[in-house]
């Protein structure tokens, strides 16, 4: 019998309110003995009563339980102090023999890769580590007043203003990236991805549609102000200038330790596993997630084909992804065809294709819109960056200027801030 779990049943007894404190559930322990006892104290606690070792001895079926020496046993091991301690081993030693159940069902039923993996997420995601004490909390703010902020608790978006606006992507938040096609959302998701990287962020990069080699070639043409086209073919295309700046971009861009993952029709649990992995081999580095995009996220059901419900369950695990791993996730989306009908087509939260539980989940929304883009003849080449929704701050318009041959953005010097 596990002596973990005599030591968690005789601190219950000798310490009665932890039952209604503990995630331990009586079928997470392994000893059947030990879940019996454990169901008794939780129905003993429903009824109003006690569950003291004088109150347990009056079970009727008590001697199948061992009899009174037992539970006196159980109470010998007791230890609330290391409580914790002790139900986080109870915790782990259930995880494993869960992953050790679910890999031979799989292995029986010839299960797919990704329902497994689906399932053995279930089971991570099992966490005990989500309390505060308002107390707590208030300890930890009252210097604020008096303190310098933090400079990296929240990863820059190398845009000034935008930093403005909403302080920077923020862990635990999800911000929605939404355009037309050829607005530039794969740009801006770039530019983002790099400035988080430079910033000593863990960038990593799930592109469902653009393959890794696009992605790596993208990154060299913004960071080097490169000609796309010219990235074809960049011995012939490329000036002997460009040539000798070539080294000097492929270092910056290997310090951002970007990771891409090109898979197409990645599933959230894929992802959450491929996180938590690169979690463990950049310990000093928290991750920012971006995703390419929301509608290629693969659903772990089917929904009978219908979108909407599909978008709902893929918009809720987004957010609880982002506050499981406490980091801030981006992702990607297009737009419904509507803008294009309208005078005025700078989107608004109608235009995100499901837009309902999409709008709900994220704390951020952004929109781009270039004038270039439908006005050939303009002469702004700036993109706007809308601030739709902003659950930390003000709504608003920031303007960056884009060059769409090189893919690079840059803050504009002048006043650019329009904030409503």
């Amino acid at each position: 019998m596990s002596f973990a779990e005599k030591t968690f049943l005789g601190s219950l007894m000798k310490a009665e309110y932890l039952l209604k404190d503990t995630v331990v559930q009586p079928e997470q322990l392994e000893s059947t003995r030990h879940q019996e006892l454990m169901r008794r104290m939780v129905e003993l606690k429903r009824a109003g009563k006690n569950i003291d070792v004088i109150t347990m001895t009056t079970l009727p079926d008590l001697e199948s339980f061992g009899g009174i020496s037992y539970l006196m046993g159980l109470l010998s091991c007791a230890d609330v102090e290391k409580f914790d301690g002790t139900e986080k081993l109870i915790l782990d030693l259930w995880k494993e023999r869960e992953k050790r159940n679910i890999l031979s069902v799989a292995a029986m039923n010839d299960w797919e890769i990704a329902k497994v993996i689906a399932e053995l997420d279930k089971i991570n995601q099992m966490k005990m580590e989500d309390h505060t004490s308002l107390h707590q909390a208030l300890a930890d703010i009252y210097e604020a007043p008096w303190e310098d902020q933090a400079t990296m608790k929240n990863a820059t978006t190398g845009i000034n203003k935008l930093d403005e606006v909403t302080g920077g992507f923020q862990g635990g938040e999800v911000t929605i990236l939404a355009a037309r096609p050829s607005m530039g959302k794969t740009d801006v998701m770039l530019h983002f991805a790099k400035m988080t990287g430079w910033g000593g962020f863990l960038p990593l990069v799930f592109s469902l549609e653009m393959p890794e080699k696009l992605i790596t070639s993208r990154l060299i043409a913004s960071t080097g102000g490169f000609n796309r086209r010219k990235l074809r073919d960049p011995k012939g295309l490329l000036t002997q200038n460009q040539k000798d700046k070539w080294s000097d971009v492929i270092g910056d861009l290997s310090d951002t330790n970007i990771q891409i993952f090109d898979g197409a029709g990645q599933t959230i649990a894929e992802m959450r596993a491929k996180t938590r992995k690169m979690m463990h081999q950049f310990p000093n580095k928290k991750p920012i997630l971006f995703i390419d995009y929301l509608t290629l996220i693969h659903s772990n059901q089917f929904y009978s084909g219908n979108s909407h419900l599909q978008v709902t369950e893929i918009s809720k695990s987004l957010k609880t992804m982002a506050k499981d791993f406490d980091c801030p996730v981006i992702c990607l989306a297009q737009l419904n065809r509507s803008v294009e009908s309208r005078a005025n087509k700078r989107p608004m939260m109608s235009d995100i294709r499901e837009s309902g539980s999409v709008e709900q989940d994220a704390d951020v929304i952004l929109f781009l819109y270039r004038e270039a883009y439908y006005e050939k003849d303009s002469t702004d080449r700036s993109l706007e960056i809308i601030v739709s929704k902003n659950r930390n701050g003000p709504v608003g318009t920031v303007r960056v200027n884009y060059n769409e041959h090189t893919g690079r953005l840059e803050n504009q010097n002048e006043q650019s801030l329009n904030v409503v």
